[in-house]
């Protein structure tokens, strides 16, 4: 069982940055793969970024390709999402996730964080 809280979010103008961290409980957290959902009102949840289990592979949607980065830190169980550039567009409410199946870059996720708030005003 892993456990994810999220953290981080706020309220950014826009062309502003913001950076969301996510840290799991248990120590497995070397074995899954990670990844940033996100989903604004009215809309359905939408793939951000994800990253594989050492860090050497990471996967984003073009809406934030070159404007978001996935990293993680093993030894602290912990990843971010370091976004930049922000757009109102970006306003939703951003999850992470944990995965441990799957062949890459479609990772079967199985545990979800209750998600941390950012919004973006023009």
């Amino acid at each position: 069982q892993v456990q994810l809280v999220e953290s981080g979010g706020g309220l950014v103008q826009a062309g502003g940055s913001l950076r969301l961290s996510c840290v799991a409980s248990g120590r497995t957290f070397g074995n899954y793969r990670m990844g940033w959902f996100r989903q604004a009102p009215g809309k359905e949840r939408e793939f951000v970024a994800a990253i594989s289990r050492l860090g050497s592979r990471t996967n984003y949607s073009d809406s934030v390709s070159g404007r978001f980065t996935i990293s993680r830190d093993n030894a602290k169980n912990t990843i971010s999402l370091q976004m930049n550039s922000l757009k109102p567009d970006d306003t939703a409410l951003y999850y992470c996730a944990a995965g441990a199946l799957g062949i890459w870059p479609r990772i079967q996720y199985d545990y979800w964080g209750q998600g941390t708030q950012v919004t973006v005003s023009s």
